[in-house]
């Protein structure tokens, strides 16, 4: 860390984190968690406090960000637009002629931010709460008579290039599609007519107790994410409780079910799925899940938490160890109409210390000859940096037990190894390194480079190699920051082949600032911000930001650049590259040999029945994706629905289904035979391909 960034207390995030806060409030339809709070009756205003902390957030991030930005016009429409669409993300409660008047405001932020200004924040939240009070009583009207479904009609899920609604009317009608819509989802779901309407009814009533609890510092912090946002998206301010709620996710222990939770819109989605915790080991909870619903033990009824405030959700799902928890989850990956599915988890108490990676042994077959494949699963790179500080015997690093698990699998001689780093959101930068060292003789791993241009370049000293056999590298679209470091680092040693799908695209570090300590006269706890600072560049001088690691062999995915990763967020900061550093490659792999992997590849892709399926299916399943369109009638949306359930379930197919893991980190023997893992048996055979070119 250079000098004059020592005074902002770093505490150096090299993991793929949750983009927003956790508790965030969004403020659309029916969109809102925010923190308890007595009902509010007057407008909310800002505090002394919070212009002060404007002021200050403003000059620390226009100073010390890795982007340099300067506070005028433009960055002003762009916090704007980001407000707005905060506070009403699908146009559904402002009308055309709200957004117009809030158009004077457009090209004042950047002035307001330096002078300590919140007029524009609260003048609009303020007259969202109105419009929401009149939505309200519209919806309290609409769910007193039943709708009936044989009317022939449409409505688009999607409003995100909706316009507003210009009137009254208009609006009305677009609320009438919204409430007939939801209702046939439950009654689809095989819910009688009562218990329908009462869902309806207490799904509302919660969403107005979650506008009641709204106050000052709820509305403080949408406004100053908007701008924080505006220069990246891992860049966030925490109020004083969420800074509180965020340090407590950040430490050693956790209790439930091994899942961080964060408010998006009416459910409460899956940031972050612990490896070693009960949700990690079933393979049923995913990042970016949205839970719709809570149930205790194997026979309690449902609870409906859409509208839900995050703190209650987890009062919900935490419970005693050993106690069951099923939850109602909607997937990313689910087509519009289509219903949750439900899990069934059993709680325990997960320490972050004790997330481990494993090992197996998978056979395939290449024209006709057997292959013996060691795979090594990372789920993040973890350290106990405690340890490491006291050097304490056989601490727990990522590095110290890939390296037992390589001379074990030397000892059961595979021809080859797998390092498989899917999902692995990122970790530890000092194991990465290490680990990369295993692989390879002495020399730079990756360069980190400051906002000021300064680079440092970040090396593997040790000369030993564990393992210099075949080795291949499995990744996919969220495989993020420290994993792409090592899977960079790898390739541009041409030390091993990445297979997969293209990396997330983290290339970025952030610290985050006490605001506190800047503010020590302020008689209560004024919040942290979270800042980029930093950035990665491979050793070739690429950086991993916004692009990430591209695979020799790419597999079929269901997860687009579009949709998912650093690339579909607007403020990303940009792909670039720097001078590269002095390496030496690994002669095993060249141009040629990548080019006959990648046609044997090809033509398993037209043979291989099952492969073959995959490629349509998840092309069927992509297509589908974009009809954000659903029927109201009941027997088209039902047939709807039959189709879609039939497109996710085949693009399930490609899911990785872990078998139980005993305290060794290698699979159980007794443990039930796991679906076949049609990714990790195509890394497998692209190995497998690789061993026959260079032995021929």
């Amino acid at each position: 860390m250079k000098k004059y960034l020592v005074t902002l207390v770093p505490v150096l995030m090299l993991s793929f984190q949750p983009d927003s806060p956790s508790g965030a409030s969004t403020l659309g339809s029916a969109t809102l968690r925010v923190a308890p709070t007595s009902s509010a009756v007057d407008d909310l205003k800002p505090s002394i406090s919070q212009e002060k902390v404007e002021t200050l957030v403003a000059k620390l991030l226009t100073t010390y960000h890795y982007r340099k930005v300067r506070l005028n016009d433009s960055l002003s429409s762009v916090v704007w637009d980001n407000y707005l669409k905060e506070v009403d993300g699908n146009k559904t409660y402002l009308l055309a002629s709200d957004v117009a008047a809030f158009e004077k405001y457009r090209y004042q932020i950047d002035d307001a931010l330096i002078n300590g200004d919140l007029t524009a924040a609260y003048d609009i939240y303020n007259v969202f709460r109105q419009r929401y009070k009149e939505r309200s009583e519209f919806i309290k009207e609409q769910l007193k008579t039943p709708f009936t479904f044989t009317a022939d009609e449409s409505f688009n899920t999607d409003r995100d290039k909706a316009p507003w609604p210009k009137t009254v009317e208009e609006q009305n009608d677009l609320w009438r599609k919204i409430l007939k819509n939801q209702e046939l989802e439950l009654r689809l779901g095989n819910r009688k007519d009562s218990v329908v309407a009462a869902t309806m009814k207490q799904r509302y009533t919660n969403l107005d107790k979650a506008i009641n609890r709204i106050k000052s510092a709820d509305v403080f912090q949408i406004y100053m994410n908007s701008f924080a946002e505006a220069l990246d998206p891992h860049t966030n301010y925490f109020s004083p409780n969420n800074a509180d709620r965020f340090n407590q996710e950040m430490s050693q222990s956790l209790e439930g079910i091994g899942a961080m939770l964060q408010e998006d819109g009416e459910y409460i989605k899956i940031t972050s799925v612990l490896p070693g915790g009960p949700a990690f080991k079933s393979n049923l909870l995913k990042v970016n899940d949205k839970i719709a619903g809570v149930a205790q033990g194997d026979n309690g009824a449902i609870v409906n938490t859409m509208n839900w405030q995050v703190d209650e959700v987890v009062k919900l799902i935490k419970g005693p160890k050993g106690t069951v928890v099923r939850l109602h989850v909607i997937s990313p990956d689910a087509l519009a109409g289509a219903p949750p599915k439900e899990i069934r988890l059993v709680r325990e108490k997960i320490k972050l210390e004790e997330q481990r990676a494993k090992k197996e042994v998978i056979e395939v077959s290449d024209n006709g000859k057997p292959f013996k494949i060691g795979v090594i699963n990372i789920p993040m790179f973890y350290r106990d940096f405690e340890g490491a500080r006291k050097h304490e015997q056989g601490f727990s690093s990522t590095t110290s037990d890939v390296k037992k698990f390589i001379d074990e699998l030397k000892g059961e001689k595979v021809d080859g190894i797998v390092i498989d780093l899917r999902d692995n959101g990122g970790g530890s930068l000092t194991e990465a390194i290490d680990l990369t060292g295993l692989f390879i003789p002495k020399g730079p791993v990756v360069q980190v480079r400051e906002s000021t241009g300064e680079t440092e370049v970040y090396t593997d000293p040790d000369p030993s190699v564990t393992y210099d056999g075949p080795m291949a590298v499995l990744v996919n679209r969220f495989s993020a920051s420290a994993s792409e470091i090592f899977a960079a680092a790898i390739q541009d040693y041409k030390r091993g082949i990445i297979v997969g799908g293209q990396t997330f695209g983290k290339g970025t570090v952030q610290t985050l600032i006490d605001l506190n300590r800047w503010l020590p006269k302020e008689p209560e706890k004024v919040g942290q911000v979270k800042m980029t600072i930093q950035k990665f560049y491979r050793i070739n001088g690429s950086s991993t930001q916004h692009k990430g690691v591209t695979p020799d062999i790419e597999l079929p995915s269901a997860f687009s650049a579009e949709e998912y990763g650093e690339s579909s967020q607007k403020s990303a900061l940009p792909w670039d590259q720097i001078n590269s550093t002095r390496y030496e490659q690994s002669r095993g792999i060249d141009d040629k040999i990548l080019a006959r992997l990648r046609d044997r590849f090809d033509q398993r892709l037209k043979s291989d029945p099952e492969l073959k399926q995959l490629s349509q299916d998840l092309a069927d399943f992509k297509k589908a994706k974009e009809n954000t369109v659903v029927s109201l009638q009941e027997v088209k949306r039902r047939k709807e629905r039959e189709e879609a359930e039939r497109k996710r379930a085949a693009a399930n197919k490609v899911s990785q289904v872990s078998a139980p893991i005993d305290e060794t980190g290698t699979p159980s023997p007794n443990a039930p035979k796991k679906k076949k893992d049609l990714y990790l048996n195509e890394a497998g055979l692209v190995l497998a391909d690789y061993i026959l070119a260079v032995n021929k």
